[in-house]
């Protein structure tokens, strides 16, 4: 999504944040950040790219991570599914955030994956992790 939204915004800023789950024996999981680069978001629009969001997560993370590069005029999060539960999180994190999601998906597992969702989108787009 990050490459499309390029080709279409091409004279914007761009930041790349790398983001993923990193699961525990006991089935939970927690999101990492191993790489941000971003530019100044001071009086910016800021939108977000994320293939899915299914628990919220990921988005809270990504926002934590770039509060040092200043307070965006206005934050918009572009995905294509979301569960129910992941886009009301994400309203209460902010309440000035648009979220533009092309299909809203009811189910959530036990496990926090959207169903019937795209599968892993990060493995489908940048192939699978590396196992610690």
């Amino acid at each position: 999504m990050h490459q499309g939204m390029l080709s279409y915004l091409d004279k914007a800023e761009n930041a790349f944040i790398s983001a993923f789950r990193s699961h525990h024996k006991d089935g939970t999981f927690e999101i990492k950040l191993e790489y941000v680069t971003c530019p100044s978001l001071e009086g910016k629009t800021l939108i977000l790219s994320d293939s899915m969001i299914a628990t919220g997560a990921s988005v809270e993370a990504t926002l934590e991570a770039i509060e040092d590069y200043g307070t965006p005029s206005e934050i918009h999060v572009a995905t294509v599914i979301s569960s129910k539960q992941g886009l009301e999180y994400v309203e209460r994190l902010h309440q000035k955030i648009h979220i533009w999601t092309a299909a809203i998906d009811e189910e959530l597992t036990a496990k926090s994956y959207i169903v019937p969702g795209l599968g892993d989108a990060g493995d489908l787009s940048y192939g699978s992790k590396l196992q610690e």
